[in-house]
């Protein structure tokens, strides 16, 4: 519903409209209509659901006004009322109902503000004067026609090395920090984290999105994804263990559009399994950031890795970094490791539990929990590489820094180190 707005549409849309359950509300909406100079049958009578018959017949308004008084189910309502209003709409809604849950729901769900009843004529106008601001604000989108979108991929060389741990860190660091509106894609349907590690529910867009494809739009991504906080939104899933994946890959492809139009950078999560069976998923990915550790099978992985993203996704800049590494305790040495892989470890992150916990404890990104701690300045850095590497390089420049082919074999410095070993 508070989707980018453009403003080329006012001059067809009412500017405000409301459907209010009781006589009470109703002569103050329309005392406060008559301070705004709008007409009186602009506030109507009768709840959320008139207010959806009304609208799936005509034009919405830039901002309207809806009482969830008589709805029992006011999030399956306010879903349903997003289905028949157009992108733009600013909505405001009030009711009798004092849960913060219940409030969370409802901007989670698209709505601008949610009033307490009774509700007095100064709050009503500082709700209607705060929507005004909002449509009126210049858009990021208008003036971003020349700055590239920027979409990285963070994938792990095995279970629990903290892929999905630097992912969130990096999402949250792109909008709290930098203050860019910033995607977060968390595309482990069944076990993903992204959610999780904000301390949010991770609702159903993502499994609605892979069900329905030919759904996903706009207003889709806007209805399904969850705040992280004002500048990120989240989509991710929680399906059941015994629900797989039934897609051809559409509904991934048709969800990077539209990041792509929504958001100015784009943090993936994405499992090594999924490029299996969907190697298009780096088509339109900027940087992938490759997360291991210094053991032997994480080694094997991240050459084979390097060696698919060199055939399969050329344009993409990769970043190798090594997490949660203790030098006294590793089972493979950064130099054999360096050796194996045929190119330097790009950031190594150090083992450091006690932040790890403090920050899962507290239902925060690492580097919002643990500000203080090596692992989160190393990952704030990683975010600077990242910048340096999508803005300099071309997707050929990265090809000859990174991925140049070398004539000896990658399972050389392997079987080095496996001769070692033994």
């Amino acid at each position: 519903m508070n989707a980018p707005w453009k403003s080329g549409s006012a001059g067809t849309r009412d500017p405000f409209s409301a459907y209010i359950c009781d006589d009470l509300s109703l002569d103050v909406v329309r005392s406060v209509c008559d301070d705004m100079g709008w007409a009186q049958e602009k506030a109507n009578k009768g709840g959320l659901r008139n207010a959806v018959q009304s609208l799936s017949v005509a034009a919405s308004p830039q901002i309207l006004l809806v009482d969830l008084s008589e709805s029992g189910d006011p999030i399956n309502d306010i879903n349903s009322l997003a289905e028949v209003c157009e992108p733009g709409t600013m909505v405001i809604a009030m009711g009798q109902v004092n849960d913060v849950r219940l409030y969370r729901d409802l901007m989670m769900s698209g709505l601008h503000d949610y009033l307490l009843k009774p509700i007095s004529s100064d709050m009503l106008r500082d709700a209607i004067s705060h929507a005004q601001t909002a449509l009126n604000a210049p858009r990021i989108d208008d003036g971003a026609a020349d700055k590239p979108h920027v979409s990285v991929a963070v994938i792990g060389t095995r279970g629990g090395v903290g892929a999905s741990t630097i992912a969130s860190s990096l999402a949250w660091i792109y909008s709290e920090r930098m203050g860019q509106l910033t995607g977060f894609l968390d595309l482990d349907v069944h076990f993903g984290t992204g959610a999780l590690a904000l301390d949010l529910e991770p609702g159903r867009g993502l499994a609605d999105a892979i069900d329905n494809p030919g759904r996903i739009d706009g207003l889709f991504i806007e209805r399904a994804m969850i705040k992280g906080n004002e500048k990120l939104s989240i989509l991710s899933a929680e399906s059941p263990i015994g629900s797989p994946i039934l897609s051809d890959g559409s509904a991934f492809y048709q969800l990077q559009e539209e990041f792509k139009a929504a958001f100015e950078n784009t943090v993936i999560d994405l499992p090594r399994g999924m490029l299996i069976a969907y190697p298009h998923l780096l088509n339109e990915v900027n940087m992938i950031v490759i997360v291991c550790e210094m053991s032997l099978a994480s080694a094997r992985d991240a050459i084979r890795l390097l060696a698919w993203f060199r055939s399969n996704a050329p344009q993409c800049q990769v970043l190798v970094v090594a997490n949660k590494v203790q030098n006294a305790a590793t089972e493979v040495s950064r130099k054999d490791f360096e050796t194996s892989i045929e190119r330097p470890l790009d950031l190594v992150l150090p083992f450091d539990s006690k932040s790890t916990v403090q920050a899962a404890r507290a239902g925060k990104a690492l580097v919002e929990g643990a500000k203080s701690s090596k692992v989160a300045t190393g990952i704030v850095s990683m975010v600077d590489m990242i910048k340096d590497a999508t803005v300099v390089e071309t997707g050929a420049e990265a090809e000859g820094k990174d991925g140049k082919k070398k004539k000896s074999s990658m399972l050389g410095g392997l079987g080095s180190m496996l001769s070692k070993k033994k």
